[in-house]
């Protein structure tokens, strides 16, 4: 089995907070709502505990990912930049709809990219598929960039790798 830690999805946490009181090394802090991983052991308690499912465990080295088919990456690649432009044309608007639109386009794109396979942080496949972002116009190559400086990436034949 893998070693694993716990994370918390703040989208599904309704703060009922019962992962503070089953967590034995103090690791789930709700004051920032970030769970602390160097503090994890991994035992699970708080992910069994929390009445709303939003701690999982993930383990610490990712699995290999699958190869896409080029029709699959094409549509992938034709979906996020339709989500980058609608992104882009509403940071343009005043207010909060416009706000709300862009931020939705951008979770929109980041479910995409996670929903086919492609953003298992640590993966090559993932390493190359942001690569690749940066040669798309609307998409903006410093985040991409900072992606890239901040994932430690596991190449394919590590012997780590699980």
């Amino acid at each position: 089995m893998a070693e694993k830690y716990a994370v918390r999805n703040l989208r599904l946490c309704t703060k009922d907070c019962l992962c503070l009181y089953v967590c034995p090394t103090g690791a789930t802090d709700t004051e920032n709502s970030i769970i602390d991983t160097e503090k994890c052991i991994g035992c699970g308690a708080c992910a069994e505990a929390c009445p709303s499912a939003a701690i999982s465990m993930v383990p610490k080295k990712m699995p290999l990912q699958q190869p896409k088919d080029e029709k699959v990456t094409e549509a992938l690649w034709k979906l996020i930049r339709s989500k980058a432009h609608v992104e882009n044309l509403a940071s343009q608007l005043p207010g909060s709809l416009g706000a709300a639109v862009e931020k939705s386009s951008r979770l929109m794109a980041e479910d995409l990219c996670r929903e086919a396979g492609y953003m298992l942080p640590q993966s090559g496949n993932a390493k190359a598929f942001l690569e690749s972002l940066k040669k798309i116009p609307d998409v903006p190559s410093e985040i991409v960039e900072r992606l890239l400086d901040a994932i430690p990436f596991q190449e394919e034949g590590d012997p780590n790798q699980e």
